[in-house]
This record gives C-alpha cells, sequence and structure tokens, in this order.
C-alpha cells in the first residue's frame, strides 16, 4: 500500500501543510504558539485531507527524533514533545533546515544549504548522508551572532541593498569553509535576490515537501537505505 505523507514546515511565522507541492494549507505560528496550540491549530487545518504519517520540520535541533531545546521563535513547552502520541500516527521529526535540504540535494557532491528567514537554518549534504548543522549561532561582530545580520533582523537593521551584500559575502565565506560544490539559498527571504553568483542556487519551496518524502527513505546511521542521517 502506498503511504500517503502529511510533510509539516514548523517557522518562526508560519506552519505549512503540504500534502503535494501544490496542495498547501498554513497558519500563523509565532511565540505563542506552543504544543497544545499547535495540536488544535494543526487538527482545523488537516480536515479533509487523508494521511497515514507525517514528517515534520523544526526549527531547533532534532535529536533521535526528539526536540532537544524550546525554539527562539515559537512558544515553550517543546523539549521532549512527542507528536506522534498527540497527533495519533506514526511521525519523523528533523531540523526544518535539514528536511528543506533533503529536498533540494540533486546529487553533485558537498551541497551547502542555508535558509534565510527569522533565523539562518543549515544543513550540508553528500552523497547520500545528512548533516543537520546551526550555523546561526555563529558569533558576528559587535556581539551578535551571524543570524542576527543574515535573517530578518538584519534586513530590518541594514536595509535591502547593505543585507544583500553581507549575505552574499557571508554565504561565500560559508561555501568555501564547508569545501561545498554548490549552495541552496532558501528561505522565504531569498525570494529577495533576483539573481545569484555562480554556485549558489535558489531554493524552491516545493523541496520541504520532498525532504518530507524523503525522510522515510532514512534510518539513522545506516546505509541499507537511501539516506542516512547523522
Amino acid at each position: 500500500m502506498r503511504r500517503k505523507i502529511l510533510v509539516v514546515d514548523i517557522g518562526g511565522t508560519h506552519v505549512k501543510l503540504l500534502m503535494s507541492p501544490r496542495d498547501e494549507r498554513e497558519f500563523p505560528s509565532g511565540q505563542r504558539m506552543g504544543p497544545k496550540q499547535f495540536v488544535a491549530r494543526f487538527k482545523e487545518n488537516v480536515r479533509g485531507w487523508k494521511f497515514d504519517r507525517a514528517s515534520i520540520g523544526f526549527p531547533v535541533p532534532v535529536r533521535n527524533g526528539r526536540i532537544t531545546r524550546n525554539p527562539k521563535h515559537l512558544g515553550k513547552g517543546w523539549i521532549g514533545f512527542n507528536f506522534s502520541k498527540a497527533l495519533g500516527l506514526p511521525v519523523r521529526v528533523i531540523n526544518d533546515a535539514a528536511m528543506q535540504a533533503l529536498g533540494s540535494y540533486h546529487g553533485g557532491g558537498r551541497m551547502l544549504f542555508l535558509g534565510l528567514g527569522t533565523g539562518l537554518g543549515s544543513a550540508l549534504v553528500w552523497e547520500k548522508i545528512l548533516m543537520p548543522l546551526e550555523l546561526g549561532d555563529l558569533p558576528y561582530p559587535h556581539g551578535r551572532i551571524i543570524e542576527n545580520y543574515l535573517g530578518i533582523p538584519g534586513l530590518e537593521l541594514l536595509g535591502q541593498k547593505k543585507w544583500k551584500r553581507e549575505v552574499l559575502y557571508a554565504v561565500v565565506q560559508l561555501k568555501k569553509s564547508f569545501i561545498a560544490d554548490y549552495v541552496v539559498l532558501g528561505g522565504g527571504l531569498v525570494h529577495r535576490f533576483t539573481r545569484l553568483p555562480k554556485g549558489i542556487e535558489r531554493g524552491r519551496n516545493e523541496n520541504a515537501f520532498l525532504g518530507g518524502i524523503r525522510l522515510w527513505e532514512t534510518k539513522r546511521n545506516s546505509r541499507e537505505l537511501k539516506w542516512s542521517l547523522l
């Protein structure tokens, strides 16, 4: 029987629900959304859809399918939250940027994924290995961290012209640091770039859906299946 997978992308401003790249619903998230509020809004918004499992991308480090800390841009109470029990179906949880990266990779060596949004999501993919990263906390001048400049706060602080220069400079440096063959630049702010330098590709919204589907083809620290998660 073919699996019917719902892909859930939980971000700092919206939660996106995808049954296919073209069948999408969403609802607001933000700092008032804890697990209880999420579950209630989730159940309201999936009415009429039929699915038997879910892939969830969540904006913090995830270890063995468990959330390890409360996110910066959502409410409290997420640490150790059991999505499968709360939603009543099999669920696989992964960092949201890692899910986007999983769907963005098209071969060709080593890919660095960077997501520009409320923060800076990041992951590295090579061959059939996926490694979630937390580059957003890298130190930056004046006591700040890098996501303060490359995410929404940086856009508001610098203005669009300076922010674009800052983003491209940082992306090129990170590409060199990770010896990446190419970078996929995703997230809600990537649409502000009309052109990108060679070796930097534009991410697509549908990549999150593909990543959620591929997540059910993975087995942690295993090469028996198509993808291996570190």
